[in-house]
């Protein structure tokens, strides 16, 4: 019996170096930009090895999940799409029965041995499902379809919204919108949808809970809160400007070693980076992070059907909003969501999540159009 999983576990592996299932380039850039995270949570947090010895074996989970994910075929993700996307909104609901509370937040499932957010998995299931149920029709979506998807990721948004977390419901949200707008929408029909929901904008204002409010408020003048809300801008601007051109060097930077920059190892980790090695190094993360953006969507242009082709942009465009939002509000210009920086803010389910849809890309990516 050994002996015979032994000459199988060889035979895949011959077959895997034969074949390679990953995109190497994309699977090179991840690998390095998770270097930089080690690199920088390791200054920020003071050379605290328990929590980079942590980070790592996430990443290492996420990157056995890349592999593993990598030789499921897309058929038979797009098959399994409706029981994944059902299970992360019972999940949401177990949540609100019974979820672990956090600084007034009800996000997490308490699961003895680890806690993790569900409302992560829709990160993945809400862009899978929407690309499931426009793959067997008629592209461009008509105003039926359109209303159709906007359910779909009205209920978990909402169910996010609530525990509240409004800032992943929100990217949540942008995940779905992005395989929409990506089966071929007309331009018409998007600026009807962009005016629907700027209209929306003073009714969800009333429905804020009052410290998202104040966070707007404070973006618009932090100055007016310097010690209260102000302070994570001020202070994440203040660390960004005198980083300068070439940043104070790895582990010299003194907003986060002195504790001035709060949540300086999630939410704000890139301030951290900002101040260490300045404009030029935040140019060059800029440009990883443009890189990978890229070959996701080159991976959407190359693959086989419609559900592989809108999975892969709304993956790779998600991404970048990731990335935006939380640049953004490490430079003053946008709220404080709570969005971390990808692969570089100290999180674990926030990565795995985010490797388990880069292992999704791997799979197209294995069974795109011009695969032999």
């Amino acid at each position: 019996m050994i002996d015979e999983l032994q000459a199988r576990l060889m035979q895949l592996l011959r077959r895997m170096a034969k074949r390679p299932r990953i995109d190497i380039p994309l699977a090179l850039g991840l690998m390095v930009l998770a270097g930089v995270g080690l690199m920088t949570l390791y200054s920020a947090s003071g050379g605290n090895m328990a929590m980079i010895g942590g980070q790592a074996a996430r990443f290492a989970m996420g990157g056995v999940l890349v592999l593993l994910i990598s030789r499921i075929p897309p058929q038979t993700l797009r098959t399994w799409t409706p029981w994944l996307y059902a299970a992360s909104i019972f999940l949401l609901l177990v949540v609100a029965a019974i979820g672990e509370v956090r600084s007034g937040s009800k996000r997490w499932l308490n699961l003895g041995v680890m806690s993790f957010q569900p409302s992560e998995l829709l990160k993945l299931t809400m862009p899978m499902m929407v690309a499931w149920y426009l793959h067997p029709r008629q592209l461009p979506p008509s105003w039926k379809d359109i209303i159709a998807v906007g359910i779909l990721i009205g209920i978990p948004a909402g169910l996010i919204a609530e525990q509240p977390d409004l800032g992943t419901a929100l990217l949540v949200s942008a995940a779905g919108a992005f395989a929409l707008f990506l089966s071929g929408m007309r331009w018409w029909k998007i600026g009807s949808l962009l005016a629907a929901v700027g209209a929306m904008i003073p009714v969800a204002w009333h429905f804020l809970h009052e410290y998202q409010r104040n966070r707007v408020r404070t973006l618009l003048d932090p100055e007016s809160d310097p010690l209260g809300n102000g302070w994570h801008i001020i202070q994440s601007q203040i660390a960004v400007g005198s980083g300068g051109l070439f940043g104070k060097g790895w582990q010299h930077g003194t907003q986060s070693r002195l504790d001035f920059l709060p949540e300086h190892t999630t939410d704000f980790i890139f301030a951290v980076f900002s101040e260490e090695f300045g404009l030029v190094g935040v140019i060059g993360v800029m440009l990883l992070y443009a890189f990978i953006i890229g070959r996701c969507l080159w991976i959407a242009m190359e693959a086989r059907d419609t559900y592989s082709r809108l999975l892969a942009g709304a993956i790779g465009m998600s991404f970048f909003v990731y990335v935006f939002v939380n640049g953004g509000m490490v430079a003053g210009m946008l709220p404080v969501v709570g969005v971390p920086m990808p692969l570089i803010s100290y999180g674990g389910t926030s990565a795995v999540s985010l490797l388990t849809g880069f292992g999704v890309l791997m799979s197209i990516y294995a069974n795109r159009k011009i695969h032999k």
